[in-house]
């Protein structure tokens, strides 16, 4: 059986698209997670949303306690996690609206709790392989279903995510330029690397909302921008989750029999 846990950005944690939907209250060794856990189901999967910067969007990035949104996760029994973003686009082939199938990460933070191991047993220590952050599984599901979808969409990118709340700077929008990055946002390299600590297959969609501050011929990125490109794209998103937990089901349906 799968058990599916949503991560959802800003504006992308709606527990409507769950059926038979009811709030979990949860503490964590590491304290409480961003929000209640809204608990339910998809395509009749068991699913587990949480609101990655509470439901009234209160926590700023770096004040996200993403080690206690994981571990919540895994104690409510799922057993893989997508998760949503919006996100800056730092290719002009990135048009606004478009979604990316994250394949890789560079994490540009540098004051968050990065790992659950904050001490090692004795001539144990744990240094967990990042060379492919992203599950290939869940991957593919995303992208099989955006092809389905016929949805705007590239298969890979490589995200940078940035410390915030405030924006990048000229320079340091060029600089990821520079370094490979594709698209560039304020949360995912944490919980993916907390995610494969953790155990658990991890995936990110994210919907390009504003090319940054990098274009010289368009005013740099604001707040108010993104929401307008967002809310005009958002149900995209909740289509696409909707419709790969159903593959995913049903993908495990078939393996099910197959074995």
């Amino acid at each position: 059986m799968i058990k599916i846990g949503i991560i959802g950005g800003s504006g992308l944690d709606n527990p409507d698209i769950l059926a038979q939907q009811h709030d979990l209250a949860v503490e964590t060794p590491w304290g409480a997670p961003s929000a209640r856990l809204n608990l339910g189901k998809i395509s009749g999967v068991d699913v587990v949303l949480l609101a990655r910067h509470g439901r009234e969007h209160t926590i700023p990035p770096s004040h996200v306690n993403y080690r206690a949104n994981i571990h919540a996760l895994k104690d409510a029994g799922c057993t893989h996690v997508l998760a949503t973003t919006a996100v800056g686009s730092l290719r002009e082939e990135i048009g606004r609206g478009h979604l990316v199938i994250i394949d890789q990460f560079i994490d540009a933070t540098r004051q968050r709790a990065m790992t659950f191991h904050e001490s090692f047993a004795p001539h144990q220590p744990v240094h967990t392989s990042m060379a492919d952050p992203f599950d290939a599984h869940l991957r593919n599901a995303l992208i099989a279903t955006c092809k389905q979808l016929r949805f705007e969409f590239h298969s890979r990118g490589t995200v940078v995510t940035i410390e915030g709340p405030r924006f990048s700077t000229r320079a340091e929008s060029n600089m990821f330029r520079a370094w490979g990055a594709d698209i560039i946002n304020m949360s995912i390299a944490t919980e993916a690397a907390l995610a494969n600590e953790a155990g658990l297959p991890y995936a990110a969609v994210a919907m390009s909302t504003d090319y940054d501050c990098w274009k010289t011929d368009e005013a740099p990125v604001t707040w108010n921008a993104i929401l307008q490109v967002f809310n005009s794209n958002a149900q995209k998103v909740t289509q696409l989750l909707v419709d790969t937990i159903a593959l995913l089901a049903s993908s495990a349906s078939a393996g099910k029999q197959g074995g």
